[in-house]
Formats: C-alpha cells, structure tokens, sequence
C-alpha cells in the first residue's frame, strides 16, 4: 500500500506525521518527495546507502546542421530554446527534457545531453528503510527527481510519501498511484483554504483521504465543520503541545518522546488499510 502525506501550505506538521506514521507500522519504507527542503532524515537519522544522480535530457544544437528555421522554438511548449537570425539560445533551467525539438526538428541538428538537477539518496534506519531527493540549489524544476525517487518503492512495503507542501505539479508527482492520501491541516483560516484545494485535487484524482488535525485546540472549529460538511473523515486530532514542539526542536520523533502515539498511528493504519 502507498501512503502519502499531504498538505495544502507548509507549516502544518506534514513531516511530523509522515514520519511518525512510518515509525509506528511494520515494514514500512518512508520516500521525502519534498526534494527541494527535504527534512525527514533529521528525525528519522539514516545510513544512507547509495546515492543517484539524476539528470534530465537537454537539447544541444549541431550549428553545422541548423538552418535556424525556427520549428524547436514552434514546439517547445516551455521557451526553453530562442531562435535568433543566425543563433540559437539554449535555457537549460527551464527546459522539461520532453525531447519534442530533437524529435521534429527536420535538419537532425539537435541531440539530447544529459544535466543533473539534483541526486536520489537510499538508506535505512533498523528495519525502517528510507529514501530521499536533493534538488540541485537553482534548479526551478521538481518533478522529474520526484519520479526518479519513487522509483525506488518498494512494493512489498507499505510505502510512506512526504509529499511537498501546496497543490502544484511536485504535489501531483508525488501522490500519483497513491492507495490514499492523509490531508494535515490545522483549525486557521489559511489552514482551512488551503486544506479545501488539496481536497478537491485529490477528488480530481479520485484518491481517498481523510483529515489529521493539528494544533486543534487552536484557531477555530471551521475546519471540523468543512469536513462534516464534507463528509471526511477526520483521522486524528493532535492538540497543541509545548513539549512536542521542544521534542521537534531537538528532531525527536512524536512517537519517541509520546510513546501512547504509536498506538494512534497504528489505529490509523489500520483503518486506511479496510
């Protein structure tokens, strides 16, 4: 089964239960798809492995064979290449590597070269096995080191994903071909908005999910209210604590310093799996 953790805005302790959920269930393998600030390891502190690098295909233009008629520019959907009257420019921080322009382009002046954008690290900690992405500092273009990771699921593991903060195309990547998908909020008016579009991304995507509420003796009880509304399910309700939030501080996992919480996990783990 493939889990993923998700939130509408950063800040929510999408972390927090992602990586609490892998501590508390068996044979479990925790991805951090949130490759541009990835932080699980700083709780979870693995043996790294092995490290991949990963790169994506860039055109790179044979001048001797361009007669500069303009049709890579045509195609990219991206503006990645500029056709001057006798130059090409190359953006290579914005190009997808879809391959369109080498594959039209009539004169056979382009060819694909391969840059790095960032590096895939594997690892474990006891039976608990891990993964993670780096992006490189820069680049503008997630996604493709996020397919890249999740590569590395293991399908006889129930799989935990980290998945970025938001609603854009590295939330997309990164909760594709979930089983279902664990929404954290908390009970504030950003919360609350933020929460209602990852909600209909993930009817969009007809993935379950129900809601984790953190800090919910705070803010308001709009939140509640949306989702009874709604009809989804809330999975568990974490009041704010000055202790959990000193354990953080220290990159204690919730369920190490608060073992009772290992328990909740798990009820909920078992509740996702019926």
């Amino acid at each position: 089964m493939i889990i993923s953790v998700a939130s509408g805005k950063g800040g929510t302790g999408k972390t927090t239960i992602a990586v609490n959920l892998a501590l508390s269930i068996p044979n479990a393998q925790l991805l951090d798809c949130d490759v541009e600030e990835p932080n699980s390891h700083i709780f979870i502190k693995p043996e790294i492995h092995g490290t991949i690098s990963v790169p994506i295909p860039v055109p790179d233009i044979d001048r001797s064979k361009c007669n500069y008629c303009g049709r890579c520019t045509e195609v990219c959907e991206y503006n990645a290449i500029a056709v001057l009257k006798d130059s090409v420019l190359v953006f290579p921080e914005i190009c997808h590597g879809c391959g369109a322009c080498s594959f039209l382009c009539l004169q056979g002046a382009i060819k694909e070269v391969n840059r790095q954008i960032g590096i895939v690290e594997i690892g474990a900690k006891g039976d608990l096995q891990f993964g993670h992405g780096r992006l490189n500092i820069g680049e503008a273009m997630s996604p493709p080191l996020i397919r890249a990771l999740k590569e590395y699921s293991n399908p006889a593991r129930t799989v935990i994903i980290d998945v970025p903060p938001g609603t854009s195309c590295p939330v997309i990547a990164s909760i594709k071909e979930s089983d279902f998908c664990i929404l954290v909020t908390e009970p504030t008016p950003f919360g609350l908005n933020d929460l209602m579009l990852a909600v209909e991304v993930l009817r969009k995507l007809t993935i379950p999910f129900g809601v984790i509420i953190n800090r919910s003796d705070l803010g308001n009880r709009d939140t509640h209210d949306y989702c009874k509304k709604e009809n989804i399910s809330i999975l568990m309700e974490i009041p704010f604590n000055k202790e959990i939030a000193v354990a953080y501080s220290k990159g204690i996992p919730l369920v190490e310093r608060f073992s009772e919480y290992k328990k909740e996990f798990f009820k909920i783990y078992e509740r996702m799996k019926k």
